[in-house]
């Protein structure tokens, strides 16, 4: 089998280097990734300046590609430039911060797993609670296992997974549950400073999302100490509504 493994967090992150660890010994793996942090970058691709990749050795001196651009730029030019065939699996991460909720449509991490599904490729996005996780090479672990799964059953077209482990060994860990998007926003917040000039700058801040009252959503699950899984469709089109729309009768006047 031959996958193909990114990030939104650079090369160098240490969660894509437990996942190529873990899978670069029992299949052939390529690693093309940002150069550097592209964190709630979500799909952006680069248009107004070229796309550099570098060959760049790893830890264990396998080769590598350090891409300029985005985490979608990065499989773009994997899919269409660098490989010979299309691989038999992508996987994003893995990420640390749980990409759960609103938040995963601004991550870049689930954006590479996303573009890998427009080329009909399966995908996996994977992230870990906390800032400084502890636990990679467990959740590497779980992910070659899943893995696995999904090249053994497949996954519906134009769908990928979004996965949240919790930063806990696997012995804590207390199951694994398949969970919904919580839609609920997170208390957000604009912090207003002034520089020298007295002109006013703005940090953007987010507290942790509470899980709220859906206890079968992704934030709720991994709260709980379990690994949440949730299926992510790449069609965003609402087929429920367009016989809706239909009914109103739209017209150019």
């Amino acid at each position: 089998m031959k996958l193909l493994l990114s990030n939104d967090d650079g090369i160098y992150a240490e969660g894509l280097e437990a996942l190529y660890r873990r899978l670069s010994g029992t299949w052939s793996t390529l690693v093309v990734a940002p150069y550097q942090e592209c964190s709630a970058i979500s799909h952006a691709i680069t248009l107004e300046r070229p796309i550099r990749s570098h060959k760049i050795s790893l830890n264990n001196g396998d080769k590598a590609y350090a891409v300029s651009g985005t985490p979608a730029d990065c499989i773009k030019l994997a899919i269409v430039e660098l490989l010979e065939e299309p691989p038999d699996l992508m996987i994003s991460g893995i990420n640390p911060g749980a990409n759960t909720g609103v938040h995963i449509n601004y991550s870049g991490t689930l954006a590479a797993a996303r573009e890998a599904v427009f080329y009909g490729i399966p995908a996996i996005a994977v992230s870990i609670m906390g800032k400084n996780p502890g636990y990679y090479d467990q959740a590497a672990q779980f992910v070659e296992n899943l893995a696995k799964k999904v090249m053994a059953h497949g996954l519906p077209e134009g769908t990928f997974l979004n996965v949240n482990i919790p930063d806990l060994s696997m012995e804590r860990i207390r199951g694994v549950r398949i969970s919904n998007q919580n839609l609920a926003l997170p208390c957000e917040k604009m912090e207003k400073r002034f520089d020298p000039r007295e002109q006013p700058y703005y940090w953007h801040g987010v507290a942790a999302q509470a899980p709220g009252g859906d206890l079968d959503s992704d934030v709720a699950v991994i709260a709980k100490d379990y690994i949440s899984i949730t299926p992510i469709m790449s069609d965003m089109t609402d087929y429920q509504s367009i016989q809706t729309l239909k009914l109103w009768n739209i017209d150019i006047r």
